[in-house]
């Protein structure tokens, strides 16, 4: 029986095909990240099913909205998700890995998102697939924020959501490639649990930090108001 797409209240994300599903870091990152005013381009790099891009489409005008992917199954479900989108004429999705793609673009981006992947070698992943979306040595926080900033418009900002314990070891990495945080909300599931993951916002000027925290439950399935204000112009039943 064919798996059943994800819907959201404007777009659906069908994710069969797709080693990683929907999850709350993608939807929290497509709805926190702080979109400028003028954008014309933007880019999600390992799309995945698309979700993070078609957020990004639904919250703005922007002409350009690129994704990337390197898994093959997963770049043929965010082409079907973008094609059967209210914005296919804006989404286009690339097959190729970030160090080429980086260094192929002659033109920059005014934002960039990234969901991207953070388990080590300690951890395995079940499957192939899973463990290419997911292991941090294909695409390792150095060379990661080193192509964003490659890619990256002078004026633009980018954006990423990764484990708490990785903040200051990523943060550290995107001033190493002039890329200096000014926004950081941290994660916690609950109001008594720890906090599980950053959201962080870069820029290439160097400003004050704008810093705050995100609880998703008061308890099992009640959602905080601070977490359905983020999250309700997606979730069908928010």
């Amino acid at each position: 029986m064919p798996e059943s797409p994800f819907r959201f209240k404007q777009f659906n994300v069908a994710q069969s095909k797709s080693a990683m599903k929907v999850g709350t870091d993608g939807v929290l990152l497509g709805a926190w990240v702080r979109i400028p005013d003028e954008v014309d381009s933007v880019l999600d790099i390992g799309t995945g099913t698309g979700l993070i891009a078609l957020q990004i489409a639904q919250r703005c005008d922007g002409e350009i909205i690129d994704a990337l992917e390197i898994e093959s199954g997963a770049f043929e479900q965010a082409v079907e998700n973008f094609e059967n989108s209210p914005w296919s004429d804006r989404l286009f999705c690339y097959h190729a890995s970030l160090q080429e793609f980086a260094l192929e673009m002659d033109e920059g981006y005014d934002l960039i998102v990234c969901n991207p992947p953070f388990f080590n070698n300690s951890y395995q992943a079940k499957g192939e697939k899973r463990n290419l979306a997911r292991q941090a040595e294909q695409l390792d926080f150095e060379t990661l924020l080193k192509c964003t900033s490659r890619l990256l418009n002078p004026e633009g900002s980018c954006a990423f959501i990764i484990p708490m314990d990785q903040e200051e070891i990523f943060t550290a990495a995107g001033k190493k490639n002039s890329l200096y945080p000014n926004r950081i909300t941290r994660v916690k599931g609950s109001p008594s649990s720890p906090v599980k993951r950053s959201l962080i916002q870069f820029e290439r000027e160097k400003a004050s930090l704008d810093l705050s925290e995100l609880v998703v439950e008061t308890s099992r399935h009640v959602y905080t108001q601070e977490y359905v204000d983020l999250v309700k112009d997606f979730y069908l039943k928010m």
